[in-house]
């Protein structure tokens, strides 16, 4: 039997929920969890915001725990061997971006905490192929959000070649931004924080920002021309124009952050330039294993709360209001 913590109905607190699991598959782990972290997309499938969610809901994405037990086909994962599991659980393993290592952009990718129930609890399981160790020299509580608030920032840099000299910028110090910035530190990059809040600046500064500047129309602005990457963590609304504006010529702005508003993107702001425009979303298993080995080397860490599981609807709700400083961590 596993004990979690559910939502039963759209929007309702979390509570104590039980349930049995079955037998488990050939190709599945089954993690004793840890530690979990709370990611806000984690709100979002509570309330039904995107209308993927089922209920009883156990949220929980971002797990850090040990293997309690492996099915018959899984190879290279031991009894009592510290793991994570970020966002997917699964996926064809068939089809061309699969085999292409893309499997986190599969048609038919399965999400841990959709359809499946989360790491809200103390058990969970997954498909081993995303089933990921865990570099001893990250704790478990700070590893736990790198799992899918880490590779959501990593990637973009990653696939898009960030490295030393490239001029990143970052909107948005939170519990996203707060890890871009050190990514983009530890990879070498000139890194400029955005943020509507000053009271900041001398925290974007220790997490790796030379420059720090408003992260409003008139900032951004300001940053004119000067920026070869723009990711944006917000989840609420971005000046289309101002940001284009910021970047150099041939720049990209890229959005991590989903506000669920358009953004203006004027035409000519893009040809003028040959800027581009892309968005991106955590990353398949073999980008989640880069992060962890630099974040390993270079001291990448997500500042943390932790409260038992027990209090996991405070955690939702400090989630919820934005009173995370800067990401909250379940422990078991």
């Amino acid at each position: 039997m596993t004990n979690a913590m559910a939502a039963l109905s759209r929007r309702a607190a979390l509570t104590p929920f039980t349930y049995e699991p079955g037998p488990l598959p050939a190709n599945e782990v089954e993690i004793a969890v840890t530690h979990c972290g709370i990611c806000h997309s984690d709100v979002h499938l509570v309330d039904d915001d995107w209308g993927l969610s089922r209920y009883p809901l156990v949220p929980g994405h971002e797990v850090v725990g040990e293997v309690a037990a492996a099915g018959a086909e899984v190879k290279g994962l031991s009894a009592g061997q510290r793991v994570g599991l970020g966002w997917q659980c699964g996926s064809c393993g068939v089809c061309a971006l699969c085999k292409a290592g893309n499997e986190h952009l599969c048609g038919k990718s399965e999400a841990t905490a959709v359809w499946h129930h989360g790491g809200f609890a103390d058990r969970v399981r997954s498909d081993a192929r995303f089933v990921i160790p865990l570099p001893a020299a990250l704790s478990s509580e700070t590893a736990a959000p790198l799992l899918c608030g880490g590779v959501t920032v990593f990637s973009p840099l990653h696939r898009l070649g960030a490295g030393p000299g490239t001029r990143v910028g970052v909107v948005g110090i939170g519990g996203l931004g707060h890890l871009a910035l050190q990514f983009a530190r530890a990879l070498g990059c000139e890194v400029t924080a955005f943020s509507s809040n000053p009271g900041k600046e001398a925290e974007a500064r220790s997490f790796g920002a030379t420059r720090f500047l408003e992260s409003s129309t008139k900032g951004l602005e300001s940053a004119r021309n000067s920026l070869d990457l723009l990711i944006s963590t917000l989840h609420t609304p971005i000046d289309g124009p101002a940001a284009l504006s910021a970047l150099a010529a041939r720049g990209t702005f890229c959005v991590v952050g989903a506000s669920g508003k358009p953004i203006d993107l004027p035409a000519f702001s893009l040809i003028g330039g040959e800027k581009s425009v892309t968005g991106s979303a955590i990353g398949s298993p073999s980008t989640i294993r880069a992060m962890l080995d630099l974040a390993a080397a270079k001291g990448v860490a997500a500042v943390t709360e932790s409260m038992p599981l027990a209090r996991a609807e405070e955690g939702i709700q400090r989630v919820r209001n934005g009173r995370a400083r800067y990401r909250v961590v379940l422990a078991m």
